[in-house]
């Protein structure tokens, strides 16, 4: 029995309908025929019991449904399974975040399992003081950063998200009774530096190295991760910048976060090793394109209506 043969045969079994097993395979309804008359000399035996008014299986032939179903599923998922390794589609993508941030590309996320099922998604968190070590050494194919990069060896995607900044400082601080600060009271208080390799110039869309009015701020002790950095400000003596995602499930009561008025705001796009242009790494990156451009027009006509 040829695969098409079974697959117009399974066909028939669901619809029960000559018209729309032809219809939903795109062959004359003549060809369905020829196949199950061709399949039921061959067996022996009736498969389909046949009216004016109705098509139903025999028990032979719903004998023979049950035992087929299973090996057709098995017989496509490897047909899908070698095409999708023959384009490079198939395999382990591993997609670096900040924190908590793959919550905010899920949708982007979704949709690329819907559209690669065969490849295999893996999140890795990227720490803050070294932002690239994880894409260089090949633990991350692709990780999604605030801007800017500014790397030769690295290549930058579409911006997928942005995030404001918030001020952490100690309930006793002079600053935690106001409703709101601004980038200027940085000058007064020193600030925790990220020690790691993480280059000036990305850290100090973070946490800029002078006020407004032009004013130093202050650096004050090293940390190497939020955690360490939210312990030095909960002794009172420093204050600090934080990701507003990221403050949102570090509600503690040793830390109050303030809105900063004029605060930076971070973007966010996905960055790869330019030498590591896989198959993969393009399927993500033409997803994530494609995502932003659908949520561009959703809010577009969000303002027109």
């Amino acid at each position: 029995m040829e695969l098409r043969d079974i697959e117009i045969f399974l066909t028939l079994a669901q619809e029960l309908h000559f018209g729309r097993t032809a219809e939903r395979l795109r062959v004359s309804q003549a060809r369905v025929s020829q196949s199950i008359k061709q399949q039921e000399r061959r067996i022996g035996g009736a498969l389909f019991e046949r009216t004016s008014r109705n098509v139903r299986l025999t028990p032979l032939g719903a004998r023979l449904r049950d035992r087929l179903e299973a090996g057709y599923g098995e017989i496509m998922a490897g047909i899908d399974e070698a095409a999708a390794t023959a384009r490079g589609h198939s395999g382990t993508l591993a997609i670096g975040t900040y924190d908590i941030h793959h919550q905010k590309i899920t949708a982007v996320l979704d949709l690329f399992r819907q559209r690669y099922p065969q490849c295999e998604l893996r999140m890795r968190e990227v720490p803050p003081a070294d932002p690239f070590g994880g894409l260089r050494d090949g633990r991350i194919d692709v990780a999604v950063l605030w801007l800017p990069v500014r790397e030769p060896d690295l290549a930058v995607g579409p911006e997928l998200y942005t995030e404001p900044l918030v001020l952490a400082v100690a309930p006793g601080h002079p600053l935690a009774g106001r409703d709101q600060v601004a980038m200027e009271d940085l000058g007064d208080h020193p600030v925790p530096w990220l020690e790691g390799p993480i280059p000036d110039y990305m850290w100090e869309m973070h946490t800029p190295s002078v006020t407004p009015s032009g004013r130093p701020i202050q650096r004050g002790v090293s940390v190497a991760t939020l955690e360490e950095g939210l312990t030095a400000i909960a002794t009172g003596a420093f204050i600090s910048p934080v990701g507003s995602y990221s403050a949102a499930t570090r509600l503690r009561h040793d830390i109050t976060f303030l809105p900063i008025t004029d605060g930076p705001i971070l973007r966010y796009a996905p960055v790869w090793r330019t030498a590591n242009g896989t198959p993969l790494v393009r399927a993500f990156i033409q997803v994530a394109e494609g995502q932003t451009v659908r949520e561009s027009l959703g809010a577009l006509d969000d303002w027109s209506t």
